[in-house]
């Protein structure tokens, strides 16, 4: 970004910011934390959270009044992730799949009638909405995706499956992409919209993971299922290029997840080491500790600014796939480190489940994965330097 583009930059929160910060930060408190080890150790999607969600607007967040959305920008909805991830990522998580992949995706390339039929019920919250790209052979390599959608007459006849499906078993719309020609790689990617309930539409294995455990990842299986040629989503073929644009967009949402746990992780951190005596004084009063907690802190902030930086360029309408990538890329990165070192300094309670921190290391990790892993995000940052 050069200097005319970031002058313009104000450091402070606008009275917008500071109201939706504020309504997160209390929506988390009072609906969230009380019942997130509940979900974690039963893997149960926290359903009556996600009906709340969307009663104040969130799963709606970015999208305009028109279609029920609450039309936030992208920086108020990074502020309003960071505050619910550094309480549960899974809810961040969940979040940040609903609003920057499916609603994302057919708001972007969707036409009218696409728009009006599927944005209200997800903008309310009403139908969560699923995004397949993932196969169980493809992952970062999405041209060796598998699938493939066969034209035949006014509809298509859709076979594969995809794998990493966040939303899979619980939500009712999804964008998924299958080939229009099976020999051909990228290019011939499309994009669709299924529903639930369609003919040979179903759901395999809900995976049992690390961390992410109230978030709902399944596998999606299409055995001939016949999709209308108006659910398609803009041409043939052009299903590579929305997903790449999507995803630059949902890496901002993912950047904000990660400021998040790294936040969170910090904050336990310090009421940890103000309270706990070894050696005859606090753990706050050595050295050793002081460094991680000023390690932790600054690396949270210089993500935090790469998030906004990113979000700003989006708000403004210039080019942000760098931007999102360096965001991405970093705020992951650093955001595992500051759960590791949170865990370190909680000692044996880090490893416990009474603590926090136990659970933000492990699901800190997917962060560096998902939407891109972080060798991706360097394959971006590099492509993008070397035009």
């Amino acid at each position: 970004m050069s200097f005319e583009e970031s002058a313009g930059i104000n450091f402070t929160m606008s009275e917008n910011q500071r109201m939706v910060r504020d309504l997160a930060r209390d929506f988390t408190e009072k609906e969230i934390k009380p019942y997130v080890m509940k979900y974690d150790e039963s893997q149960d999607f926290p359903k009556e959270i996600f009906e709340k969600l969307g009663e104040v607007g969130f799963l709606g967040a970015i999208f305009p009044e028109e279609y029920g959305g609450s039309d936030m920008s992208t920086l108020d909805f990074a502020v309003m992730m960071e505050e619910i991830s550094k309480v549960d990522p899974s809810v961040g998580l969940g979040l940040a799949a609903h609003n920057g992949l499916c609603t994302s995706h057919i708001f972007l390339f969707g036409n009218n009638e696409q728009k009006k039929k599927y944005l209200p019920d997800l903008c309310s919250g009403k139908k969560l909405g699923g995004w397949g790209l993932t196969e169980p052979g493809s992952g970062s390599d999405a041209g060796g995706m598998q699938s493939v959608a066969e034209r035949n007459g006014d509809h298509y006849i859709i076979n594969g499956s995809k794998t990493f499906c966040t939303h899979g078993s619980v939500g009712e719309t999804y964008v998924v992409m299958a080939k229009t020609d099976k020999g051909k790689g990228k290019e011939s990617i499309t994009s669709f919209i299924l529903e639930k309930g369609m003919n040979g539409f179903s759901v395999g294995k809900k995976e049992n993971k690390l961390g992410m455990r109230a978030s709902d990842t399944a596998t999606l299986i299409f055995e001939n299922v016949k999709v209308p040629v108006e659910n398609r989503i803009g041409e043939e073929g052009e299903g590579f290029k929305q997903a790449l644009k999507v995803l630059d967009g949902g890496r901002i949402g993912i950047a904000a997840l990660s400021v998040g746990i790294a936040q969170g992780a910090l904050e336990h951190s310090l009421k940890y080491a103000n309270e706990r005596k070894q050696f005859g004084k606090f753990l706050s009063e050595m050295q050793a500790i002081q460094f991680k907690i000023a390690d932790m802190h600054t690396e949270t902030e210089a993500a935090r600014l790469l998030t906004y930086e990113a979000a700003y360029r989006k708000d403004n309408g210039l080019d942000y796939t760098l931007a999102a990538a360096k965001a991405k890329y970093f705020a992951s990165e650093i955001a595992t480190r500051a759960a590791n070192e949170a865990v370190q300094i909680h000692g044996g309670y880090g490893f416990i489940k009474e603590y926090p921190v136990e659970k933000l290391y492990r699901d800190v990790k997917l962060m560096t994965i998902g939407e891109g892993t972080s060798e991706v995000q360097k394959m971006v940052i590099a492509r993008q330097l070397l035009k």
